[in-house]
């Protein structure tokens, strides 16, 4: 299987998904524990969620289980919280601080997955990324993610429904943060806040620079409102996702439109 997939749009507008992948070559695979090999921490269904929301998108997604590697650290290793606790480049625990290998990967099969996974995957959104600029003067990338609405080990509570995220104002023009916020804070079934616990993984602080005309946002969702179950085998619950949908398809028509109207800050 390839690492990544991409699907071209014309707008803008891109969509990066770099936790819904499943796949694991059955090299690595052999290395995981029973736990590791349910691959829980995956952001269930992302592409079944987000399909058909907005026409004319990009989509680049990564094919790969963030148990092989994860596509939203920093290569260098650098955590993105200090002092919080966190999973690594190539994790190797669970986000219930679980060991999932069998035998960790050492420095060498590390390096041999930044080359064969990460690096691919962020080719292939650089590309994207500065296509879209050329075609548009800029290029909105919105990144998509999910995650069990209770893990003490990461966060104390529960988490809020909708978690948006632009490095406290660092990534994307606040034009896009406040209309973002805007429809998520639209209805009372659910909750909200921005650069609360999550305030953008690597991919958002790495390709966020608005003074360069390219914004990017992070989307992190509490997975209880579109599964079955936040427990094996993760079933899609298409009643749930269908009112989530609804909100995320608004988040995304208000993006297109500021973008359609470039009625962006200075930087535009």
């Amino acid at each position: 299987m390839e690492p990544v997939s991409v699907i071209h749009g014309s707008s803008p507008i891109i969509l990066g998904q770099p936790h819904s992948g499943t796949y694991v070559p059955p090299d690595i695979e052999r290395n995981l524990n029973d736990l590791g090999k349910e691959l829980r921490d995956t952001d269930w269904h992302i592409p079944q969620l987000y399909d058909g929301l907005l026409d004319d998108v990009t989509v680049v997604r990564a094919n790969f289980s963030r148990y092989v590697i994860d596509a939203n650290r920093d290569p260098a290793g650098i955590s993105l919280y200090p002092g919080q606790n966190t999973t690594s480049l190539v994790p190797i625990s669970s986000f219930d601080d679980e060991p999932i290998w069998l035998l960790e990967p050492d420095e060498a099969e590390n390096a041999r997955r930044l080359d064969s996974f990460h690096r691919p995957y962020h080719a292939a959104l650089k590309s994207e990324i500065d296509r879209a600029k050329a075609a548009h003067g800029f290029a909105i990338l919105y990144d998509c993610h999910s995650i069990r609405c209770e893990i003490p080990h990461l966060f104390d509570n529960q988490l809020p429904d909708f978690n948006i995220g632009d490095n406290q104002g660092q990534t994307c023009d606040p034009a896009i943060t406040i209309a973002v916020a805007r429809q998520c804070e639209s209805t009372n079934q659910y909750t909200s806040i921005t650069n609360g616990r999550f305030k953008g993984g690597w991919t958002t602080r790495h390709y966020g620079r608005p003074e360069d005309g390219v914004h990017a946002i992070q989307m992190e969702l509490a997975q209880r409102n579109y599964l079955a179950s936040e427990e094996p085998p993760f079933a899609y619950d298409a009643g749930r996702a269908e009112a989530l949908r609804g909100v995320l398809r608004n988040v995304l028509n208000a993006i297109s439109n500021i973008a359609k109207a470039h009625s962006f800050g200075e930087t535009l």
